[in-house]
């Protein structure tokens, strides 16, 4: 039994019960958490393309009713037992990803994929007892990537929660529990472009802009954009891409295409599409000797990467990459100094805000590829 309130509270989530429907805005009751899990008041939640790919399960396999949500900023509301590390008041970032600090990837300086707590689409129940946290009159509503923030209040395990700085303003932080970290780091932590480099950023949605920004503040020379939407293109410039590829503008394939601009291909190439033909080019597109792709979006299910072995053969490497490789627990804390210290610019990123009944806007918005992020206030 949870050791502060223990009681089952009664608050809004927006409820997704079907693919494709709009989600319903009504009143859920949420279980006080469990053993090594916390209850969380969600102040700002943000909309992720992931979101959307779930809602509209054309992908992935069907699950509802269920709370979406995983990019989101709250505070602690109570405890579960055994949780030593969080208090009710703290501030945190929820994730989709977890960190046991127990396992042999935690404790591994080369892998952030928990044992334990790693992304798992397919889980719709807390891990400790198989059940949900969530019900309307007795039935249960399923949870998303062990996050579900599209509710005032949400239940997470415990080694899936970031304690951050209580000074950082959580409607700007919130975009770095999920988009922001995982184009960033793609670049930074895995790519690892050197100063003067050329780097290719296929895809150019949030994602594939924070990727960008990776490029330019490693000091990249050039930041190629690729998208099949021009329109990308302009707000592209402001997250340091120099200059702009449309496949559908070209006879040629768009690996020849660069490798044609970069004499030979281009030093780094980062994936942000999901899209399997997407991330094929970027391994072909990079330069023989010392090329890197990096594959960041995730494929259809059934996708399969077909390439001549010769690529690697001239010593190319592809790679593949989650979560930008950054530690939840250990580094989103960092990650928001480096915000609070003016090294890196989230307010760009964020470029609508609605409030929560509002939030079927915000899906809207990006099914028309509308903005890079949508802030959704909770309050409203």
């Amino acid at each position: 039994m949870d050791s502060t309130t223990g009681k089952v509270i009664k608050c809004r989530a927006a409820v997704a019960w079907e693919a494709g429907k709009p989600l319903v805005i009504q009143e859920v009751e949420v279980a006080p958490p469990q053993a090594m899990e916390v209850r969380i008041k969600i102040l700002y939640t943000s909309l992720c393309h992931t979101d959307v790919y779930f809602w509209e399960a054309k992908g992935q396999t069907p699950v509802f009713p269920r709370i979406l949500g995983h990019e989101a900023a709250g505070i602690v509301e109570s405890i579960g037992e055994g949780v030593t590390d969080l208090a009710p008041g703290d501030h945190v970032l929820p994730v989709f990803t977890g960190e046991c600090k127990e396992c042999a990837h935690c404790k591994s300086e080369e892998s952030n994929m928990c044992e334990l707590l790693r992304i798992n689409p397919d889980r719709k129940v807390m891990i400790s007892d198989g059940e949900a946290r969530f019900s309307i009159d007795g039935q249960p509503i399923y949870h998303f990537l062990g996050t579900s923030t599209f509710s005032e209040y949400t239940v997470v395990h415990s080694g899936c929660v970031a304690k951050i700085n209580p000074q950082a303003p959580l409607d700007k932080v919130c975009v770095l529990s999920c988009g922001f970290c995982t184009g960033f780091g793609a670049t930074v932590n895995v790519a690892k472009p050197k100063k003067g480099s050329t780097v290719a950023i296929f895809g150019l949605g949030a994602v594939g802009l924070s990727a960008a920004e990776g490029a330019r503040v490693l000091g990249a020379s050039r930041i190629i954009g690729v998208d099949l939407n021009s329109n990308r293109f302009e707000t592209a410039k402001q997250f340091g891409c120099t200059e702009f590829v449309n496949p559908l503008e070209h006879t040629k394939p768009v690996q020849e295409v660069l490798a044609e601009m970069t004499n030979g291909g281009v030093d780094r190439a980062v994936e942000c599409t999901g899209n399997i033909n997407a991330m094929i080019q970027a391994l072909e597109c990079v330069h023989d000797g010392w090329g890197v792709a990096v594959l960041v979006g995730v494929p259809h299910k059934d996708a399969v990467f077909k390439t001549n072995p010769i690529q690697f053969l001239t010593e190319k490497t592809l790679k593949g990459t989650f979560y930008g490789h950054y530690k939840p627990r250990t580094d989103l804390p960092v990650i928001v100094e480096q915000y609070l210290n003016g090294e890196l610019e989230l307010e760009k990123f964020i470029t609508h805000s609605v409030s929560f009944s509002e939030i079927n806007k915000a899906f809207e918005l990006m099914l028309a590829g509308e903005g890079l992020r949508c802030i959704i206030r909770m309050d409203g």
